[in-house]
This record gives structure tokens, C-alpha cells and sequence, in this order.
């Protein structure tokens, strides 16, 4: 196991562990009862947002701080750091529980996504920032390209649809919610008053109403 991480590590994210129970660790789920990759995340999680949030500034110096932050947003949500774990095989390594496994947690957007964010963490306590921060933006690269212009968020887009035809602000409200602790399923509905409403399901919250945001706004063009 010790000799696999520091193996996937040095290949796909480019850097030589040299405390490899600290990477195990970031790899690790809740759900093993092992020392998981929760403090690793939630320092992580900082040290992504603000490597991308200084690229950002750098790359786009005439946007504005909402243009900024649309394209931030974006950059760090849980679904694109899934998407950059799973394009690098982190799935591959990720340790659950059984029951986990078997729902199929080491492949979701949280799960994966916070294991970017832990290996990044302890890239940065090995390393520093300026290492952790090419490392980011060597994977990220791709993803900054395709952004010609600022993505709107679909919230944001919903809110504004509604805005410009003095409507009350989309309602959410949550329809279901099921699922184990460790890979919960949220069903959301949004509606908005005399243009109907959309359901949509996701691991969080934020997710299911970002995607239930998509598919109204989808209806409504």
C-alpha cells in the first residue's frame, strides 16, 4: 500500500512523498475507521482556492472582481475536483469501507474531489505553496484555457432570469434525501412563480440545487 501511493503520487500529481503515512492518509475515507483525509481537506481546500484565486488575478488582469469570481467558483467546485481526480486515476487509490465501496463512494464527486484537495494539502505541508501551486496548475491548465469567457453560474443565471422580470427569487426546497451517511442523495426542486420547475438530484445540497438551477434554465430557453 505505502510503496502504491507514493508511486501514484509521484507519477500523476509529480511530486516524491517523503512521509507516506501523511499521503495515505489523504487517500483514506471516514468510512475505513482509519486516520482519514478530513483535516487534509479542509487545509487543502485553502490551498487551492487561493493558488487559483492568484492565477485568476494574474491571467485576467481587466475583469472584474464578480467576473473573478464566477470563473473561481467554477475552477474549485466539488464536481471539477472530481473531475481532475478521476481524469488522473485517483479513484484507483482511494481506500473506503465495504459498505462505501459497494455504493460506489470512491468514485463520487465528494469523495474524489475532497481526496485532490487532501493530496494537495499534504503537498503543501511537504513542499510549500509555490510547489503545491504549479502542481495545481499544471492540472487545472485545461480546465483555465476552455474559460474564454466567465461562466455563470446557473443559480446566478436563474436569479438573474428572474430579476429581469421583477419575479421573487427561485425557491429550493429539498424533495428527498437518501442514501448512506458517507454518500447521501439529495433531491432538490426549484420553481419559479408562472415558469414552472425543475427537479434535479446530487450528493449535497449545493449540488442538486446547482444542477436543478441547469435543468430549469434549460426549460425556460
Amino acid at each position: 500500500m505505502s510503496r502504491s501511493v507514493a508511486d501514484f503520487v509521484a507519477e500523476r500529481f509529480g511530486h516524491q512523498p517523503r512521509d507516506v503515512a501523511l499521503f495515505e492518509a489523504a487517500v483514506t475515507h471516514s468510512s475505513t475507521r482509519d486516520v482519514d483525509y478530513e483535516r487534509l481537506e479542509f487545509l487543502g481546500d485553502r490551498v487551492l482556492g487561493l493558488s487559483i484565486a492568484r492565477w485568476l488575478y494574474e491571467r485576467f488582469p481587466n475583469e472584474p472582481e464578480g467576473k473573478l469570481s464566477q470563473r473561481f467558483n467554477t475552477l474549485v467546485d466539488r464536481a471539477t475536483c472530481g473531475e481532475i481526480g478521476r481524469g488522473i486515476g485517483l479513484p484507483d487509490v482511494i481506500r473506503v469501507g465495504k459498505q462505501a465501496r459497494e455504493d460506489g463512494a470512491s468514485s463520487s464527486d465528494n469523495v474524489v474531489g475532497d481526496v485532490v484537495e487532501a493530496v494537495m494539502g499534504a503537498i503543501f505541508l511537504e513542499a510549500g505553496l509555490e510547489t503545491a501551486e504549479q502542481i495545481i496548475r499544471r492540472l487545472w491548465q485545461p480546465l483555465v484555457d476552455e474559460q474564454r469567457s466567465a461562466p455563470k453560474h446557473p443559480k446566478s443565471a436563474l436569479q438573474e432570469f428572474a430579476a429581469a422580470r421583477s419575479l421573487p427569487n427561485p425557491h429550493y426546497e429539498v424533495v428527498d434525501r437518501s442514501g448512506a451517511q458517507h454518500l447521501p442523495q439529495f433531491t432538490i426542486r426549484v420553481s419559479l412563480p408562472g415558469h414552472g420547475d425543475a427537479e434535479a438530484q446530487g450528493t449535497s445540497k449545493q449540488e442538486a440545487e446547482t444542477e436543478a438551477a441547469k435543468a430549469l434554465l434549460e426549460k425556460l430557453r
